[in-house]
């Protein structure tokens, strides 16, 4: 691997689910619920995955699945007494195919009484996690940089157009002699931001990188 590529690799975007939810089907009176979580550490998903086959303890299968790390390097998934690759595997499967990262679900089961077969199974659990995420708040983590923006009263209206045009939000802001104003976004825009801060200001803002790292992208609605 080249250095770019681990350049690459190691500033990669990658999304998350950051607020967990609940989603549910009913095939052939089999109820099958999708309890979904996001979790930083292979203990902590572990710990939901126990907590949720306590809460659904009376149910026939609890069958997990979780993804962990910024590349995807941990996966675990368990059929739980369900016919071999046809619960797990699908499971994760569809957070593979999400493309999410650090997120775990418990699909429960309710035996209904009628035998579903292997695509049945396969289909139905699939569907449980696909309703189970869409109740989800998802987001992508991207590396970049936190900028902080000092300028005066004159020129704040040029900045604000400036970044609202750019869709670049303001994460923090302060009113004092002078404006202060904190905005984050990927680390490859930083230059061309500042560049057109100063132009669009004559140089009467200041524009400054004060920190570098990960930051949670809100999705878009």
């Amino acid at each position: 691997m080249s250095n770019k590529e681990e350049k690459e690799q190691i500033f990669r975007p990658y999304r998350i689910v950051y607020e967990g939810g609940r989603g549910e089907i009913i095939e052939k009176k089999s109820r099958f619920i999708a309890t979904v979580a996001p979790v930083e550490s292979e203990e902590e998903a572990v710990a939901f995955i126990e907590s949720v086959k306590k809460k659904y303890y009376d149910a026939r299968h609890n069958c997990p699945a979780f993804v962990i790390g910024k590349n995807k390097e941990l996966t675990r998934c368990s059929d739980d007494g369900e016919p071999s690759g046809t619960a797990g595997k699908p499971i994760l499967e569809v957070l593979l195919g999400a493309e999410l990262t650090n997120v775990a679900v418990v699909v429960t089961r309710y035996f209904g009484g009628t035998l579903l077969g292997t695509g049945g199974l396969v289909r139905a659990y699939t569907q449980a996690v696909q309703e189970g995420l869409a109740t989800c708040k998802t987001a992508t983590m991207r590396y970049g940089v936190t900028i902080r923006i000092e300028t005066d009263y004159t020129d704040l209206g040029k900045i604000q157009h400036l970044l609202g045009n750019k869709e670049i939000p303001v994460i923090s802001s302060e009113y004092t002699d002078k404006v202060a104003l904190t905005v984050q976004l990927p680390k490859e825009d930083a230059p061309g931001l500042i560049k057109e801060l100063t132009e669009a200001t004559a140089a009467r803002a200041v524009a400054e990188i004060v920190e570098s790292g990960y930051y949670r992208e809100a999705e878009k609605m």
